[in-house]
């Protein structure tokens, strides 16, 4: 049904401006992700019961083995053939690794959303909901950095050249806002793909892992929420020239950030000894590690298509980069493995 705007005294009523109504509707979407905010938000160390003896890290270790349906790493032969005291050493790392990666990926998050906020103007819907996905991010980097402080294991995150991307979240956020965001989801889907299937997979994880995660997962809902909508807005009052150069960008935004986020530092696989070959096949390699990867971005594809980014020269480049694929019917739609006949 076409909305309506009414004229006083008029014997007729005019369609609503169709940029008038978006705007309207985009405006609500946005009220109604902050109110989430408002009416269910966690505290990491209320809501997570870290002194309780069950919580310490060396309690019942084996809780620590790498997931095998969630993990390529924990379903890998070489990691299967380790002893279990290895296999738990290796799992604590990787897992308070990835917690590091999540806290470095949601500083720059911040300091880039911090700056796109400052020149907002007065009753911009984008500033209040901004400011709770903030208040979150900073909540989940205590959160990532209590764990990686528990466990005790030294660390690093992302790799040494990755780490220099956080120079650009501030310039890319003030300059150019459409490709933060998509550099926002470029972080965030894939940890929330993770995060997800190893919640979903129903083994059993440690529970210092599980109430990180089930925090995360639940908040972190919206801020890829807002990241889908702000650019289902934003992305169609660009120009022809502008939405192209978008297209190209947006999967390279993917494989790169993507990368940084999903595949451990080279000083992982030097602590632990793994083979060259392991890792290769583990993140780059073989047909699985393509798929595995590739389908982190199912909803982003999605997006892609929705906004008028997926012209024929953009799939060529998801498809070049191997990031190609099918899209999701609906955000988060548990992904589908085909059964054998």
């Amino acid at each position: 049904m076409t909305s309506v705007a009414t004229t006083p005294g008029a014997d007729h009523v005019e369609p609503e401006d169709p940029i008038v109504r978006e705007a309207r509707e985009y405006a609500a979407k946005l009220t109604l992700l902050s109110e989430g905010s408002v009416n269910r938000h966690f505290d990491p160390f209320e809501d997570i019961d870290w002194e309780n003896p069950d919580f310490d890290p060396d309690a019942a270790p084996e809780r620590w083995i790498l997931p095998v349906s969630a993990d390529p790493l924990g379903r890998h032969p070489w990691y299967l053939s380790q002893s279990k005291a290895r296999q738990i050493e290796i799992g604590k790392y990787r897992q308070a690794n990835v917690a590091k990666v999540g806290l470095q990926f949601e500083s720059i998050l911040i300091s880039g959303m911090v700056n796109h906020t400052f020149a907002l103007p007065n009753g911009d819907p984008e500033f209040r909901y901004c400011t709770h996905e903030m208040t979150e991010e900073l909540n989940h980097t205590q959160m990532f950095q209590e764990m990686v402080n528990r466990i005790g294991a030294d660390v690093p995150g992302m790799g040494p050249l990755v780490r220099k991307l956080r120079y650009l979240g501030v310039p890319v956020a003030t300059l150019t806002p459409n490709l933060f965001f998509m550099a926002v989801l470029a972080g965030e889907e894939p940890i929330d793909h993770i995060q997800k299937a190893i919640l979903r997979s129903g083994e059993e994880v440690h529970p210092i892992m599980r109430g990180v995660m089930s925090i995360h997962v639940a908040e972190e809902a919206r801020h890829i929420s807002f990241a889908h909508e702000f650019l289902k807005h934003h992305v169609p009052e660009q120009k022809s020239f502008n939405k192209f150069v978008l297209s190209l960008a947006m999967p390279l935004i993917m494989w790169i950030l993507g990368r940084s986020i999903a595949t451990p530092p080279k000083s992982f696989f030097d602590e632990f000894d793994i083979p060259e070959e392991v890792r290769k096949e583990l993140f780059y390699g073989s047909k699985e590690a393509r798929k595995v990867f590739a389908d982190y971005f199912v909803d982003v594809r999605a997006l892609a298509k929705e906004i008028g980014l997926m012209n024929p020269v953009a799939k060529q480049m998801w498809k070049m980069l191997r990031i190609d694929g099918p899209s999701s019917r609906y955000r988060s739609e548990p992904l589908r493995v085909a059964k054998a006949s």
